[in-house]
């Protein structure tokens, strides 16, 4: 073989290797969007704005008085959870989350067919704990108003369809869109049935926000790093970098096996 031939040999070879090394690099830098991304509803802003850690989260909502009014259906301590899923599924994911979160949106687009699949199999059990984080750290109420239309959807039996527009149609971090509750009910008109006068007055009416503001306010406590927050079992996945869906669903199946 001609040492031109080696050559050419030689630079394919190293060709692909970068071009694999390039690969893995990618992969990497997706694992890390949707895993890791966490802290870009935490420390992003902070360095983009200059929020103080200890403020994040602050609920700047005027109106928090008035009844705790629960979701129908809410479960857990002071029922602050809205339950997905069958109550006898061996597994539990715990999702605290915030609608205006762009890393929740990262999440449930990575994760959504995935759970929608194990909960329909009643394999997998999913409590959604509602915080308003972006709210506290950018100003506004979108947080808490989509998080109140989210519990009147639960009301009517649509929370997981609801919950999934909200995601699909999320406005851009700074842009404060969910606060106007006329976008709200626009959203409502995607989901079957959803629409109806009983939703529209407890939309208007904030009928669950003081239930919100107790939810963020158990977020607050639980001192968790940022949204989402995702528990399996109790144990956090959301910091396990190599967490896939797919790595998920082996999860539940094993547990599910007893």
């Amino acid at each position: 073989m001609s040492e031109k031939n080696r050559d050419g040999k030689r630079n394919a070879r190293e060709r692909l290797a970068a071009e694999r090394e390039k690969q893995k690099a990618a992969e990497r830098r997706r694992r890390t969007l949707i895993v890791g991304a966490s802290v870009v509803c935490v420390l992003g802003l902070a360095a983009v704005i200059g929020v103080v850690a200890a403020n994040s989260g602050k609920d700047n909502s005027s109106d928090k008085a008035g009844p705790v009014v629960a979701p129908s259906g809410a479960q857990g301590q002071d029922a602050l959870a809205i339950p997905v899923g069958k109550d006898g599924a061996r597994s539990t994911l715990t999702v605290w989350e915030d609608f205006r979160c762009p890393a929740c949106k990262a999440f449930e687009a990575a994760y959504r067919p995935t759970i929608h699949e194990l909960t329909q199999a009643g394999k997998l059990k999913v409590e959604y704990h509602l915080a308003t984080l972006i709210d506290g750290n950018l100003g506004g109420s979108g947080s808490r108003n989509a998080a109140n239309a989210a519990a009147c959807a639960q009301d009517a039996g649509k929370f997981p369809a609801y919950h999934d527009v909200l995601y699909e149609n999320q406005p851009e971090e700074t842009n404060d869109a969910y606060a106007k509750n006329a976008k709200l009910i626009e959203l409502a008109g995607k989901v079957d049935g959803l629409d109806t006068s009983a939703f529209r007055t407890c939309v208007e009416d904030g009928t669950h926000n003081s239930w919100v503001v107790k939810s963020n306010q158990a977020f607050q406590s639980g001192h968790f790093g940022g949204t989402p927050t995702v528990l399996f079992n109790g144990k956090n996945i959301y910091a396990d970098q190599s967490m896939t869906p797919a790595k998920l669903k082996q999860m539940v199946e094993e547990a599910d096996k007893g």
